[in-house]
């Protein structure tokens, strides 16, 4: 091939360049390039004196930091001049070349791909009582009926709650325990703004693993988190990291991939990290767009026992101790206050605080929660207690740790005799244990199964102490079938007990279990079991048990369970030969709401009424899974929803009569808890009229005619002439005015009548169209 000279040569013209030079002192038209990404919009340069000089204002995406000099010329600035940055102009595609360094570029936070959406939670005035009736009758001896209620009712404002149970003997004459008895009266507001809940009556104050929880008649307000599923508490890592180019970056923890994002130049932190506790490894890939990766690993440990920096929980309660619970209705005792508090330092660091008071008593202590980096979380507390003229200290110390195969827990509690705190406050003291040692471990051991172990230290107030040693191992056999086994022993006693148990899954048929354990003083137990949990959708489950004992008698178990939407019967006996119990069991609750009563099944956190305005038999589906059809007056309750948390209903309009309609056939709702929601679904009753239109000789009106439905002189809705000159409108009244405009640019008005009463379209015509006149 000829050289580039020689073929200028051949046609007189001077060689092309050998390399693209830029023009001295030229004015020209460029598009900013900034760190590989394009501006997407054209600018004046001018190449003065070797210099690229642009205007100020067009260099907000170099983000210039403050301090830094560069040459200024009537409003432009030097762009190569600039310490630190890169330019090059490339002449093919009339772009100028801008790299600046990355750290310069606005920082970008890579959220999650999907944001959590905050659902306000609802309620709607109702009322709810649950139920269960217990009557048993042993073979020797008397038998008798407990029946437990809770009574609820609540609105958009709060919810009011009782409890108790009524007890009788089948004895001859009246027992000890007979009676009506009241546990607890509750009423219950929340606020999801501030996440704080109210509470007055009877009320179990919140605690600290280091200090009990007791009942009080009375009040408490106290942060809840539970009432904001959407609310992270907990620190998670933050991968941070820069580019100088467009970049794409994938986020994998332990070895799954997270989510993927596409970067713009500059610092970027990766905060959509999944929920996750315990040890483990991040790998951020980022991929340029030359498909040059890089990876980085990173460890990282989350603690969900941490509060991030600057969060507080913390409750206050303070009322009457409640004494002889659950033997006595209205028993209480002196008054007494209890406050908690816990704020997030440091992501690393959670500081903790607890003090209770009462009539010559007083305890108050502190702790902190803090994670060791990547090796596990250690507590910390101490508190002190004044009763009755004595005074003592409490200590305790724990640590954990977890990753995808192994954890480990210890925790030391260790308290001086005469330390007390409101759950002693009316009993001797040194009813404490002295000193307290549990440490657990369990281990991952993959296609071989599960090992634990477990060490356990108690010193009682008296003296005696109690040292047990746990190992125990499971591992998973063919299908869902499983084996476990057990070893304990007492280092006190010197003796050795354990277990070993099979389970063998039926699918749909149930679950055999055969065991066998061996206990110090009692020989040996063998155990074979056949049960059948009752389907969700309602039916059939049981129970067969045999147990044989080198110590006792045969013991034998049979019961029976069938459950339908609106109850749950029970029944059975169990016994050894000679002493036989007989006992049933009806569980169940009963709602009123919307004007209408309800039965179904126990409800325990909150529900759900679907209604569709007295459209019986449309399915409805809970979360994607059909839960049944509305009866007779358009209803369904749903009895097993999640407070706060926003569910997914949906109803299949395809059994609607075909002059009904729904606008909307699904819809998200969370419902505030121990409450109920009436969800709407609106069922519209559809007039529509099937209209044929004829001009003056009888002949259809040409296809694609407008005709337009007037409402008080006004456009309501337009259609189509299709064939043989059938117009259709729907959501019609009574007495219906149209204007039809023909290709002639007239038009004409008519008036006609639809049926209500009937269950299709109604054929109305054929109406004759004259002209009145050009339309306007």
């Amino acid at each position: 091939m000829a050289s580039p000279d020689a073929q200028s040569a051949n046609t007189g013209l001077p060689p092309p360049p050998r390399t693209l030079s830029t023009p001295a002192d030229t004015a020209l038209y460029l598009e900013l390039v900034i760190n590989k990404l394009p501006e997407g919009k054209v600018v004046p340069v001018e190449n003065r004196d070797g210099h690229f000089y642009v205007a100020l204002g067009d260099l907000s995406g170099l983000h210039l930091p403050g301090g830094i000099r560069f040459d200024v010329i009537e409003g432009r600035a030097a762009v190569d001049t600039i310490p630190g940055v890169k330019v090059a102009y490339h002449q093919s595609t009339q772009q100028l070349l801008i790299d600046v360094p990355p750290d310069w570029l606005p920082a970008q936070n890579v959220g999650p791909a999907v944001p959590s959406v905050h659902a306000p939670a609802k309620a709607s005035p109702g009322l709810l009582f649950n139920y269960d009736v217990y009557a048993n009758k042993p073979q020797i001896g008397a038998g008798g009926v407990s029946a437990w209620h809770e009574f609820r009712a609540f609105d958009d404002e709060g919810v009011f709650s009782s409890t108790g149970t009524y007890h009788r003997s089948f004895a001859g004459q009246a027992q000890s325990a007979d009676g009506y008895t009241r546990y607890d009266t509750t009423l219950t507001h929340s606020d999801e703004d501030t996440m704080m809940t109210w509470q007055a009556g009877d009320v179990v104050t919140n605690s600290l693993p280091w200090t009990s929880a007791v009942r009080l008649g009375g009040g408490q307000v106290a942060r809840d988190f539970s009432i904001r599923p959407d609310v992270i508490t907990y620190p998670l890592p933050r991968f941070a990291g820069e580019t100088a180019v467009p970049t794409s970056v994938d986020l994998f923890i332990n070895g799954y991939k997270s989510s993927s994002a596409q970067l713009q130049p500059g610092p970027f932190a990766l905060t959509n990290v999944p929920y996750i506790n315990g040890a483990g490894e991040a790998v951020v890939v980022t991929t340029d767009a030359l498909g040059r990766q890089v990876s980085t690993i990173i460890p990282f440990y989350v603690a969900t026992t941490l509060l991030r920096p600057g969060e507080t929980d913390f409750s206050v309660a303070a009322g009457k101790l409640r004494m002889d619970y659950g033997l006595k209705s209205f028993s209480y005792g002196d008054g007494a206050a209890s406050g908690t508090f816990r704020a997030g330092v440091t992501n690393n660091l959670t500081l903790e605080a607890h003090a209770e008071g009462a009539p010559s008593f007083g305890m108050a202590g502190g702790g902190m929660a803090l994670k060791l980096d990547q090796a596990g979380v250690i507590n910390i507390s101490a508190s002190g207690s004044h009763l009755n003229g004595q005074t003592g200290n409490q200590m305790s110390a724990g640590y954990q740790f977890s990753n995808r195969r192994f954890s480990f827990n210890a925790l030391y509690i260790g308290r001086s005799a005469q330390y007390g705190d409101l759950s002693a406050y009316d009993v001797k003291l040194g009813s404490f244990s002295r000193a307290s040692t549990q440490i657990t471990a369990n281990v991952s051991l993959d296609r071989f199964g599960n090992a634990g172990a477990g060490y356990f230290d108690v010193k009682s107030s008296d003296g005696s102490r109690t040292r047990l040693v746990n190992l125990s191992w499971s591992l998973g056999l063919w299908g869902s079938s499983s084996i476990y086994f057990s070893l304990n022993r007492d280092l006190t006693e010197k003796t050795w007990s354990g277990a070993a148990q099979l389970v063998v899954p039926l699918d749909t048929w149930g679950t055999v279990t055969a065991g066998m354990q061996h206990v110090p003083n009692a020989g040996n137990q063998e155990q074979l079991n056949y049960s059948r949990a009752v389907p969700a959708e309602g039916g059939l489950g049981w129970t067969l048990n045999e147990s044989r004992s080198t110590s006792a008698a045969a013991y034998h178990q049979a019961d029976l369970t069938w459950r339908n939407r609106y109850t749950q019967l029970q029944g059975g006996a169990y016994g050894s030969s000679g002493n036989y119990t007989r006992w049933g069991e009806a569980t169940g609750a009963l709602v009123l709401m919307d004007t209408d009563f309800f039965l179904t099944n126990r409800v325990n956190e909150s529900f759900v009424l679907v209604s569709t305005e007295g459209q019986p038999n449309l399915p409805v589906h809970y979360e994607n899974q059909y839960v049944g059809s509305t009866d007779r007056n358009g209803h369904l309750l749903v009895p097993w929803t999640t407070s706060w948390y926003p569910a997914h209903y949906d109803i299949d309009p395809l059994n609607l009569p075909p002059d009904y309609d729904t606008p909307t056939v699904e819809q998200r709702v969370a419902v505030k808890a121990g409450s109920g929601y009436l969800l709407e679904f609106e069922v519209r009753h559809i007039v529509a009229a099937i209209i044929t239109l004829v001009d003056g000789q009888g002949h259809p009106l040409p296809i694609g005619t407008r005709v337009t439905l007037m409402e008080n002189g006004a456009v309501n809705r337009v259609a189509f002439v299709g064939w043989d000159g059938k117009a259709y409108f729907d959501d019609l009244q009574s007495d219906n005015r149209i204007r039809v405009e023909l290709p002639d640019d007239r038009f004409c008005e008519l008036s006609f009548q639809a049926n209500s009463r009937l269950n299709q379209a109604a054929v109305v015509g054929p109406l004759v169209c004259v002209p009145a006149g050009p339309h306007t």
